[in-house]
């Protein structure tokens, strides 16, 4: 009885598992790369439902980064991760806004990941966005000339 049980308990947990990794597999990662001499480069994308988009960049620790979103539509957010992190954020856009600006604590791969809010995902609506994205010596942040 207790073996049956055991199995039962062990398969419900791999198709609950399996449900969401199918919905981490929404997640599209894309590497961003500046123009050459520029600190900066801005992205037009779009996302449809639970699509997420992971935009990785290189940084040192201590160089200054700015982020900011413009979207059409007012669920649509980015968060930012340190290196090395897959789920939790140091900048949350939709507790914070759709602006970070900030030096970075360590040097690695930074994830900037772009959503929409779980009750527009779930609707499957859209969003039209553009993504700024500039970095700066350690340091400094980079001013709206720099970019």
């Amino acid at each position: 009885m207790m073996t049956k049980l055991l199995t039962t308990l062990l398969l419900a947990g791999g198709i609950v598992t399996a449900a969401a990794t199918a919905q981490a597999g929404d997640i599209r990662t894309e590497r961003v790369h500046f123009p050459k001499g520029e600190i900066g480069t801005t992205i037009k994308d779009s996302i449809k439902g639970r699509e997420t988009v992971d935009y990785k960049l290189r940084a040192r620790a201590g160089q200054g980064m700015i982020v900011s979103l413009e979207t059409d539509h007012s669920g649509n957010y980015f968060n930012v991760l340190k290196p090395g992190e897959s789920n939790v954020a140091f900048f949350i856009g939709s507790n914070e806004g759709n602006r970070f600006e900030g030096d970075l604590p360590e040097s690695g791969d930074y994830t900037i990941r772009v959503y929409l809010y779980r009750n527009a995902a779930r609707r499957g609506e859209s969003a039209n966005y553009s993504l700024e994205i500039a970095i700066a010596a350690a340091g400094d942040v980079p001013s709206e000339a720099d970019r």
